[in-house]
C-alpha cells in the first residue's frame, strides 16, 4: 500500500471519531476543553490578584467617612465538559464608618473669690445667715459677695445715677423692694431678702447670677 493511501485511511478514521484536522496537527474535542479550562483559570487568577484598597470619602451628612473592603465570597470557576459555563467574581462588602467630630469641652463656670468671714451685724453677715437658712453654703455666699460688690459695694443707699437702680441689690426701681418691707430704702435686711428672692426666681442661685453677670456685665 502506498504512503498516500495509508495517510488517507488514517485521516478517514480520525474524522470518523470527531477529530478536527488542520495540516499536520490533529485537535480533538478533549484537547480543546483542556485548553479552554487553562485559559479560564489564568483569567481568574489575574482577577484574584487585584485587591481593592480602602478609600476615604464624605458621607451625605458632610462627615468624613472611612470605607473598608472585605471579601464576601470566594471566587469560583465552573467547568462543564471542558467549557467554562460561569465565572463568579468576588463580591465586595463596603463598610462605612462615620468619624464623629470632637466637640470642644464646655467652658467652666467662673469661680468667685473667697469672701472670708463677715463681721457680725454687717449686711454681709445678714446675707450669709439668710443663705444658710435656704440651705446654701460658702460657695454661694462667695458668689453673692462678688455679685453685689460689683453692683453696689453693699451700700444700702447706693443709687445708679443713670438708671435709678437702688440699694444693695440695685433694684430697678428701688420701690420694688417694698414687697419685702416698708423700710426697703434704709434696711439692709429688707433689701437682701428682696434681692435673694429676685435671684432665686430669675437665676436659681447666687452663683448662677454671678456667672451671668461675668458674661454680660449685669444681672
Amino acid at each position: 500500500m502506498s504512503t498516500s493511501s495509508r495517510a488517507a485511511i488514517i485521516r478517514a478514521q480520525a474524522e470518523s471519531r470527531g477529530a478536527v484536522l488542520s495540516g499536520r496537527h490533529i485537535r480533538t474535542p478533549s484537547s480543546l476543553r483542556v485548553f479552554a479550562s487553562l485559559v479560564s483559570l489564568g483569567f481568574v487568577a489575574t482577577l484574584m490578584m487585584a485587591a481593592p484598597n480602602p478609600v476615604s470619602t464624605v458621607s451625605a451628612s458632610g462627615l468624613p467617612v472611612s470605607q473598608s473592603f472585605e471579601r464576601a465570597e470566594v471566587q469560583s470557576l465552573v467547568v462543564a465538559e471542558g467549557f467554562v459555563n460561569e465565572i463568579s467574581r468576588d463580591k465586595i462588602a463596603i463598610k462605612e464608618i462615620v468619624v464623629e467630630p470632637v466637640l470642644p469641652a464646655a467652658p467652666e463656670a467662673p469661680v468667685a473669690p473667697a469672701a472670708g468671714t463677715p463681721d457680725p451685724g454687717t449686711a454681709k453677715a445678714i446675707a450669709q445667715s439668710m443663705l444658710a437658712a435656704r440651705g446654701m453654703g460658702t460657695d454661694q455666699y462667695n458668689c453673692l459677695v462678688s455679685l453685689w460688690n460689683r453692683e453696689s459695694g453693699w451700700n444700702v443707699y447706693a443709687q445708679n445715677s443713670s438708671s435709678g437702680a437702688y440699694g444693695i441689690p440695685q433694684a430697678l426701681p428701688g420701690s420694688k423692694m417694698g414687697s419685702a418691707g416698708a423700710d426697703w430704702a434704709t434696711n439692709p435686711a429688707t433689701q437682701i431678702a428682696w434681692g435673694l428672692s429676685y435671684i432665686e426666681g430669675r437665676y436659681g442661685t447666687p452663683c448662677d447670677a454671678w456667672a451671668y453677670s461675668e458674661a454680660n456685665g449685669w444681672y
